[in-house]
């Protein structure tokens, strides 16, 4: 059996909330043109009891913020206060079913049983508040500020039954927000949405869809919208009956291939349905439009679904399964929806991959990804540098966080004062101190120390994803 590695300290214990609070800096200085918020999602409790949770998914949502301004910085975390943690927090006991997990009791009792919406997968700031997201239901509504949680929030649109994902595109040049959902039933449904820039449903479409896949991210690449659905269905029977979690109720069918669906932005309408091999992917980084027409997209690809069983293993502290995930490259036309080429890009375990926000929907050179260290043995470890694939040169840059020092997603922060610089700041668990930092990084410079590194009063738990909001 593999050995626990210090990452999984940083999970085994509930987070702990802390107030809004002036952050020590451990070394360096703060960027003078860094103003705005860092916002962070991922699941801050897996435990309840003498009780874990299935899946590293089931965990409740806890955002942090972190804040800079004037050459400072100030930080504050809380849970996100849903129904379903207000009523198991009362009881200090798992009430719900989950992603990963089915509710206490007999199987009967769980029949049709509500999953509890968990708001612990991603965040976006829009004018006047933050969404915390979780693709299984509707958003909650926070504070930017103080991160106090307001409700659930309908986004002026979304009817009961009706899911938002939790990895929406903002395109730069009109703050138009786009997102989608997916409705269960005889067929599935893929649900559209067009939100203007204070997060306000404006137009909406669907499209059936096979079964009930499992689909997390899309694109947006100039004037499309595009959906590859990996094989992957639930059997939804299990799970109604209460017999099954939605984790071991998804099945791996390679033989239905990827499903491509592209959609024209401005309509919402359908323009194009085809299918290619199979392949998972949770995450794209970006897509575009080139010059003879077609669709430039980019993602993290997987061979198969395993990925799935790792992540599971990660709630328990110890990971053993090998799943590893590549940076690909597709082209596509949009009116047939056939791929033209597929090719690897780079050929190194890697997620979570990210551009600047100012490139969303459009050509861009820099992919800003989650990697693994040097050396480090595929499926016992977690990743522990981030880096920066150049696509022009094919390089690879590196920023090695160090044993033990197990950073998050990277988030592009551009520079308020000169918009030709940019830093990459990284939530960092440091598992030697069992503490949390967030290390700030200059775009051009990875290979460099961070610029700054600044103390958090209490480890963050290894989460999700997040975004930045200037001023």
């Amino acid at each position: 059996m593999p050995t626990q590695k210090a990452w999984s300290k940083s999970l085994l214990k509930p987070a702990r909330e802390f107030p809004l609070t002036l952050l020590s800096i451990i070394e360096g200085k703060i960027p003078q043109g860094l103003r705005g918020t860092l916002y962070r999602n991922g699941s801050g409790r897996l435990q309840r009891g003498n009780c874990r949770v299935g899946h590293w998914f089931d965990g409740d949502g806890a955002i942090l913020a972190v804040h800079f301004a004037e050459e400072e910085a100030k930080a504050t975390y809380r849970y996100v206060q849903t129904a379903g943690y207000r009523q198991e927090e009362a009881a200090n006991r798992f009430l719900f079913p989950n992603y990963g997990m089915t509710a206490p009791g007999l199987f009967w009792q769980n029949w049709l049983k509500e999953v509890k919406n968990v708001a612990n997968t991603s965040v976006l700031a829009v004018s006047d508040r933050l969404l915390a997201l979780w693709e299984g239901g509707s958003p909650h509504a926070l504070d930017r500020e103080t991160l106090e949680t307001l409700g659930i929030d309908d986004l002026s649109g979304l009817k009961k039954g009706m899911t938002f994902s939790a990895h929406p595109k903002v395109d730069p040049q009109t703050g138009e927000i786009f997102n989608f959902g997916v409705k269960a039933g005889a067929k599935g449904t893929l649900l559209l949405y067009k939100l203007d820039r204070a997060g306000k449903i404006q137009q909406q479409g669907s499209a059936q869809i096979p079964g009930f896949p499992f689909i997390h991210d899309f694109l947006l690449a100039g004037s499309y919208l595009v959906f590859f659905i990996p094989p992957v269905r639930v059997n939804v029977f299990p799970v109604a009956l209460g017999l099954q979690s939605y984790s071991n109720a998804l099945q791996w069918k390679p033989e239905l291939g990827t499903q491509i669906l592209i959609f024209d932005r401005a309509t919402l309408s359908l323009i194009s349905r085809s299918e290619g091999d199979p392949w998972f992917q949770f995450h794209h980084s970006n897509a575009f439009v080139d010059r003879d027409g077609c669709i430039i997209a980019e993602m993290v690809a997987y061979e198969d679904f395993r990925i799935n069983q790792y992540l599971e293993e990660i709630a328990r502290g110890q990971t053993q399964t090998i799943a590893k995930g590549t940076l690909w490259q597709v082209r596509l036309d949009p009116q047939t929806g056939r791929i033209l080429a597929r090719e690897q890009l780079l050929d190194r375990g890697c997620e979570f991959p990210q551009v600047a926000p100012q490139s969303v929907g459009q050509p861009w050179r820099y992919t800003y990804l989650s990697t693994h260290r040097e050396g480090v043995k595929g499926g016992e470890e977690i990743f522990g540098a981030i880096g920066c694939f150049d696509r022009k040169t094919g390089e690879l840059t590196l920023a090695d966080t160090g044993e033990n020092h197990y950073p998050s997603e990277p988030i592009y922060a551009p520079d308020a004062l000169n918009p030709q610089q940019g830093w990459l700041l990284t939530v960092v668990y440091n598992g030697d101190r069992d503490s949390g930092e967030v290390w700030i990084y200059d775009r051009d410079r990875l290979q460099e120390e961070p610029v700054c590194k600044l103390q958090l009063p209490h480890p963050i738990p290894i989460g999700f994803h997040g975004t930045w909001k200037g001023l």
